[in-house]
């Protein structure tokens, strides 16, 4: 999979670049907006890491008006700010991820390698796997490591709907949409509540991410 990285300062591109070449993707490295439009209209890029403050502009606003053109690559944005609104407005606009500077470069090619990772084909795909977690479709069974869990109907809406994502960030408010078919929509303190019991069903080590606030992706254990 070939990765756009748009990011202006050279020592942190080469950085990005090389770790993610080290994990398997192909990469191609812009300094700006104005090159990441052209590049993105000439070449096939499957997915983009975009530091959010460009010297030509805002990244976030490229993202959302390729989202609302129909655009689905998978985006991971790199922010300075990290508050509440900086983070929702990332998650609004477009972006399936987000790392706060400073970073792991480690850690964004795990995430990348996340919300990269799901087929075209996920509707029909039998069985999904997150790490040593695995969903079979058929029978809608959950395991971890071969152990079968045991799981409430709610329980196992939430954990669907992380899986599907595939690593990346569901929001509070889809977890209580996911589970909207089992009952009535819970608020998103009980989602808070399904997370807690859903993490100790799972075992350790710690399979569920929470961002503040956001939601919750699941991720591999390092």
């Amino acid at each position: 999979m070939r990765i756009l990285v748009v990011q202006h300062d050279p020592e942190l591109a080469a950085a990005i670049a090389e770790c993610l070449r080290s994990t398997g993707f192909a990469v191609d490295v812009v300094a700006d907006l104005a090159d990441a439009e052209l590049k993105l209209g000439t070449t096939e890029c499957h997915g983009l890491v975009a530091d959010r403050a460009q010297p030509d502009g805002d990244a976030l606003r490229l993202v959302a008006a390729h989202r609302r053109a129909g655009w689905t690559r998978p985006v991971m944005m790199l922010t300075a700010l990290d508050s509440h609104a900086e983070r929702a407005a990332l998650i609004e606009q477009g972006a399936d991820d987000y790392l706060v500077k400073p970073f792991s470069t480690a850690e964004l090619a795990s995430r990348m390698r996340n919300i990269c990772r799901l087929p075209v084909t996920l509707a029909q795909a039998p069985r999904l796997c997150v790490g040593e977690l695995e969903w079979c479709r058929s029978n809608d069974a959950f395991t971890r490591a071969g152990v079968p869990l045991s799981l409430t109907v709610m329980e196992a809406a939430v954990l669907r709907a992380l899986i599907l994502a595939g690593g990346a960030l569901v929001t509070r408010d889809n977890l209580a949409r996911a589970c909207a078919a089992e009952r009535d929509q819970p608020t998103s303190h009980a989602v808070d509540a399904l997370i807690g019991t859903l993490r100790r069903r799972l075992g350790p080590p710690d399979l569920i991410q929470a961002v503040r606030r956001i939601g919750y992706r699941l991720v591999e254990p390092f």
